[in-house]
């Protein structure tokens, strides 16, 4: 018995809860994925190297790890639905920095707005991830994460598109341009360029405020995840601690490997493109590629779990897939081996839909808790990702993929026996 039939709604009643939840996830997408242009129009814009460029995304998903507990004690005091309002609140103001930032030209200002930006997401999510999983059947959860999957990776797309056709627009002959400048007129075309971010982020803050209050409004139905004790019996009876429950740890393991490795495949792969003599005004749209392939994952998996495979082999699948296309970026050469990073999309597609039900399966009154701490394992998109633009500054763009290598292999473990540990 899920909780939503427990407070006896239908199936028929969840049509709403879902649509709802599949908006928030298109704006996850949205926010998140434009961190792909972020990274380059800002190493531009600011006039940094690859590890300070990488600071995007460490800003924006470190904010998950520092914040998630904080997001626990929102959800405990205002519940699920009104905690998704005030976690999209959170996001407006951090993008409201991003206009002052872009008027004196401040990174650090820029850094701040995306970690805010980070804790209204972690936020969402929160409240999210274990809403739409324990909204229907446990085995069927990946099939729904996936739907949301789609709603989010759709956006990812999009949004490098629609920002880059503003902020990167002759990006290359601009880059060549100030080269040449004196410092007075560099200054004036960098300022000209760090300007082109504000009215997009004005766009982004209007719509952010706006789903808060229709989320305000909506008739979203609450989920008592303590009553699931009562469902599960005397299992969690004597449990007083996460640690208690090893599958959740290393369900946290996982996941902050697994996002270091999306947020690579979606981040780096503009700025690697370029790295491997593709102008920009080409590589801006490559983001599209891996969410393409992401796309097609989650298509995937609606269609075959669990009717035709467990989510759990899904995700073994996943990360051998993972393995393949990592080696294949490294030992290959301009667009292939960026063909190889998109198709790093279709590998980690199903990895995230499969880890929440693997991990948070059985918690009962500790689910929140648990959300939680899954949601501070996306810090990985913080510190996978800089580990990245290290070994890009030490070694090269290309030979820095081997970060993923030992990932995928954990993510492989996980998937064949981790998910296992300590359940009965």
């Amino acid at each position: 018995m899920n909780q939503l039939q427990a407070t006896g709604n239908t199936g028929k009643s969840a049509i709403n809860p879902i649509v709802i939840i599949g908006a928030l996830f298109f704006i996850f997408g949205f926010v998140t994925w434009l961190n792909s242009v972020l990274i380059p129009y800002l190493k531009i814009a600011c006039e940094l190297n690859h590890f300070q460029a990488y600071l995007v995304a460490f800003a924006f998903y470190i904010a998950y790890f520092v914040m998630a507990p904080i997001s626990t004690k929102v959800l405990k005091i205002f519940g699920f639905k009104n905690g998704m309002s005030i976690g999209l609140l959170v996001m407006a103001v951090g993008a409201l920095l991003f206009i002052p930032a872009a008027l004196s030209r401040t990174y650090a200002l820029f850094l701040l707005g995306l970690f805010i930006q980070g804790t209204g997401l972690a936020i969402l999510q929160t409240a999210s991830n274990p809403y739409i999983t324990i909204l229907g059947p446990a085995e069927s959860a990946a099939k729904r994460i996936s739907i949301m999957g789609i709603c989010n990776k759709l956006a990812g797309g999009l949004a490098p598109i629609i920002l880059g056709a503003v902020v990167l627009s002759n990006a290359d002959a601009l880059t060549a341009r100030i080269a040449s400048l004196p410092d007075a007129d560099r200054v004036l075309e960098l300022n000209e360029l760090a300007a082109r971010v504000i009215f997009p982020y004005c766009c982004i803050i209007a719509v952010l405020t706006i789903l808060a209050f229709i989320i305000y409004r909506s008739h979203l139905p609450e989920i008592d995840t303590d009553k699931e004790d009562e469902v599960i019996g005397s299992a969690n009876k004597d449990k007083t601690s996460l640690f208690q429950f090893p599958h959740l740890i290393l369900g946290f393991i996982t996941m902050f490997l697994y996002v270091g490795v999306e947020v690579i495949a979606g981040d780096t792969i503009i700025s690697y493109g370029a790295s491997q003599g593709i102008n920009l005004v080409t590589a801006k749209y490559f983001t599209m590629g891996t969410m393409t392939c992401m796309i097609i994952g989650y298509t995937l998996g609606i269609v075959l779990i669990p009717k035709y495979i467990k989510q759990e082999n899904a995700m073994k699948i996943c990360a051998l897939l993972g393995l393949v296309f990592s080696l294949g970026a490294i030992f290959t050469q301009s667009y292939l081996s960026v063909a190889f990073i998109a198709l790093l999309g279709l590998a980690n597609s199903l990895v995230y839909p499969a880890i929440w039900p693997l991990a948070i399966v059985g918690l009962g009154r500790f689910t929140k808790a648990a959300s939680s701490l899954l949601v501070m394992g996306l810090a990985g998109g913080a510190v996978i990702p800089v580990i990245y633009g290290a070994l890009a500054d030490k070694w090269n763009p290309q030979q820095a993929y081997w970060v993923m290598i030992p990932c995928y292999f954990m993510i492989w473990y996980y998937a064949v026996a981790g998910h296992k540990l300590g359940k009965k």
